[in-house]
Parts: structure tokens; sequence; C-alpha cells
């Protein structure tokens, strides 16, 4: 049921389908792509890079690196591939290795879940910059959520916001307003397939939404976990 609905496919080119398809109605776009685990991880990569700057979508689109995954040179190479086409990406892992790949890499956007114990330290270091402010369950985590989220709103970078939860929506929507955050200063990150109405709704009325596309062997199982809030 996930596959074809939440998920864009096994292949790269399932992922710049279901990306092309879905920019003329607005959305941006990030790409993450889950490598089986026979798969080379650093090829499946290049691979939909390269298929994202064929199809002419990059400048709508940002990829999601692994640096865990993939280490920190491949990391740095891909980065520099994504570069060449005008794809932007954003750097997920071990806070230590995103680190050392972004320093190089001022644009580049840092994943912080706001479940870790560290994820305020990481927002107000990063409030200048570019982060994507990832939800998830439990009180304990949804505080620290509306923490992170004060000081990227407060700061001078760009935040993305990442949550499903309507709760959260209406108070990422309602902190943007208190900041006075222009609509385009920041945006809110979704779940591809999930709600698309709700989607469609905001960014009829302005906001920026950046639907979430998974793709590869993977992706399943990656969704379920996140759906049952395990990642």
């Amino acid at each position: 049921m996930l596959t074809g609905h939440c998920v864009a496919g096994h292949r790269s080119r399932d992922a710049v389908r279901v990306a092309a398809g879905l920019i003329p109605g607005g959305f941006r776009v990030a790409l993450g792509h889950e490598p089986g685990p026979a798969e080379d991880a650093a090829r499946a990569f290049a691979d939909l890079i390269d298929g994202v700057g064929s199809a002419g979508i990059a400048s709508a689109c940002e990829l999601t690196l692994p640096v865990g995954r993939l280490g920190i040179a491949t990391t740095r190479m891909l980065a520099d591939a994504a570069a060449e086409v005008g794809l932007a990406v954003a750097l997920a892992g071990p806070p230590g290795a995103v680190e050392s790949v972004a320093a190089g890499l001022p644009e580049a956007v840092v994943v912080v879940p706001a479940g870790r114990i560290d994820a305020e330290a990481l927002c107000r270091a990063r409030a200048g910059a570019r982060v994507r402010l990832t939800a998830g369950r439990g009180a304990t985590t949804t505080l620290a959520f509306v923490r992170c989220l004060n000081v990227l709103m407060a700061g001078d970078g760009r935040p993305a916001v990442a949550a499903g939860d309507p709760r959260l929506i209406a108070i990422t929507g309602e902190r943007a307003a208190w900041f006075d955050r222009p609509p385009d200063s920041w945006e809110y990150v979704m779940s591809y397939g999930i709600r698309m109405e709700r989607q469609r709704r905001l960014v009829a009325a302005g906001f920026t939404v950046r639907l979430a596309v998974p793709s590869g062997p993977g992706s399943v199982a990656a969704v379920v976990r996140r759906l049952a809030g395990r990642a």
C-alpha cells in the first residue's frame, strides 16, 4: 500500500518521475534514497543526481545525503556533483560527521531531529544557517521541538520544519507569524502521499511546502519506521 503512495519506487528514475509531477502543483521536493543492503549507495545517489539534472528540476529539489551511511569523503563528492547540476543537499547523520561536511558547504541544510539530547544546542549553533528540524513522538520530544523551533524562527537562517502532527504544523505557523517571518524565509517539510489535500491548502495559502519523496529498496521500511515514530 505504501509503494506508489508514500514511496516513489526502488529506482532513481521513479523518484525523478514523482518529483517532476509534484513541482507543477507548487511543491518543492526533498528527495531521499534508502539503499538496499547489497546496493552500491554512492552509485545510487549519483544516478539520482544525474536524473534530477537531466530532468531540469534541480532548482525545486533538495537531496538528503545520509553521512553515516556514505562516509564523509563520499558525501563530499556527491555534494559536489549535486552542486554541478544546481541541486541543494541536506546532510543527515551523526553530528560530528555532518558538521565536518557542512563546514565546507555553507548552503547545505543540516537535519536536526528534535529528539536528540543536543538538538537545541545544534539549532542555536546553526540559527543563522539552514536547518531542517524534524519532529518525533512523545511529550518530551514535542517540548524540545517547540524550543528548537523558537530558536530557529528567531534566527537569521532559513528553517525547514518537518512535522506531520496538525498541532505542530499550527504551532509552526504561529511561531513564524510571531517572529514576523515572511513565507519565503522558511518552509514546511511533509511526507509525500499523506494528507495531500492539507498540503495543497497550505500551498494555496502561500506557504512553502517541500514534500519528502523517498525511493530505494529500503524506502518502504523507512517510511513504516517514521510513521511509527521510531525513526
